[in-house]
């Protein structure tokens, strides 16, 4: 019952939220969660309501403790500045940034699309940010049972040629306070980023903040990268000793949707996350999964919008997975429903961890 008021009362507020634009919505949400994490006995209230406590969930991965499985993807909280919120709105861990080591405006607005017949949005933001110092000071003094990571990318000023230098910035700057490093050069709106993702560009990236961290790293890959360029970048990832990889970003393709392609077109430029970047992020991470051979932890991302997405991504090899999309179209609720129908299937299939479902490629079970 409290449940469908819950979910009944985030829905009508969505409602009223959707007249408003995107990015003015993110800043009432955002600013709202800065209160929320600022009050010991509102966390207390959310973590009793939200959290799903169950020990069945939780895995120690590149020596850390991940309570749950889904994490908050990187792109909502750019700045660390809502990062005691997440742990009591139930998420398992949380990527803070995208941060660069130059603090930086973004791309000119507006930026920020919602794509509600897809249950999808459309950003360009490209990077604005308050830069790494800034999101490290604020890191240092959070209070927060789950593991937080800090996603890099390239400050916009900065000429591809010199990328290293600059992730090795900002690695240098948060690489202490940050719990994992993420390595982020698949967003596509940053001009060339998505061409370090080439090897002999990601190498020498991926050393230097190797050379200043020794934080488990993670790369972030784009879904649209040829299978022959996944499989270059997965081989480099072994080759390099890197923690693991995370897939996917968002995509470029508007290929499937269901908003009008004149709707689409006016939005112009961007990545699209949600529902439709699902399939291929999952091929993605099938492929991933097969290359690497458990050598590799797999953080599956893109479009996990029920309990039965988030089982499959799990079961096709994923550790972990993360969303943003699906949390702003269906709330707190959606966290807590895909850890509740995690911990079901376990039971389910008579696992005891979900450590023993990654990879496994174990139907769902009904109920």
């Amino acid at each position: 019952m409290l449940k469908k008021i819950r979910h009944s009362a985030y829905q009508a507020a969505l409602k009223g939220m959707f007249t408003l634009r995107p990015e003015r919505i993110h800043g009432l949400m955002s600013r709202g969660l800065q209160q929320v994490a600022g009050s010991r006995t509102a966390l207390s209230a959310l973590d009793g309501t939200l959290v799903v406590h169950d020990e069945s969930l939780s895995q120690k991965i590149a020596g850390l403790n991940f309570p749950r499985p889904l994490g908050l993807a990187a792109g909502f909280d750019k700045d660390a500045k809502e990062v005691n919120a997440w742990g009591p709105l139930g998420f398992g861990f949380a990527e803070i940034g995208t941060v660069t080591a130059l603090a930086q405006p973004g791309n000119p607005t507006p930026r920020l699309f919602r794509l509600p017949a897809d249950k999808a949005i459309l950003n360009r933001m490209g990077f604005n940010n308050e830069g790494s110092r800034a999101a490290a000071m604020r890191l240092q003094k959070r209070n927060t049972d789950i593991p937080v990571g800090a996603n890099l990318g390239k400050s916009k000023i900065v000429a591809a040629e010199l990328a290293d230098r600059d992730y090795r910035e900002s690695a240098k700057a948060i690489g202490g306070v940050a719990d994992y490093l993420v390595i982020n050069v698949s967003s596509p709106n940053t001009p060339g980023l998505r061409d370090l993702q080439a090897v002999e560009s990601l190498r020498p990236i991926i050393r230097a903040v190797q050379e200043e961290s020794s934080k488990p790293l993670f790369v972030k890959i784009a879904p649209d990268l040829s299978d022959e360029d996944i499989d270059k970048v997965c081989d480099l990832a072994i080759e390099m000793g890197v923690t693991g990889l995370i897939a996917t970003n968002t995509t470029i393709s508007r290929e499937g949707l269901q908003t009008p392609a004149h709707e689409v077109q006016a939005m112009g430029a961007g990545g699209i996350s949600g529902a439709p970047v699902a399939a291929r992020a999952l091929e993605v991470l099938r492929r991933l999964a097969a290359r690497a051979d458990g050598k590799l932890v797999l953080i599956g991302v893109g479009g996990i919008d029920s309990p039965r997405a988030a089982w499959e991504r799990i079961c096709a090899g994923a550790s972990l997975i993360q969303g943003y999309t699906p949390f702003i179209y269906g709330g707190p609720d959606w966290i807590r429903e895909i850890h509740l129908g995690l911990a079901a299937q376990l039971k389910a299939h008579g696992l005891q961890n979900i450590a023993e479902a990654v990879g496994s490629e174990l139907p769902w079970k009904e109920a």
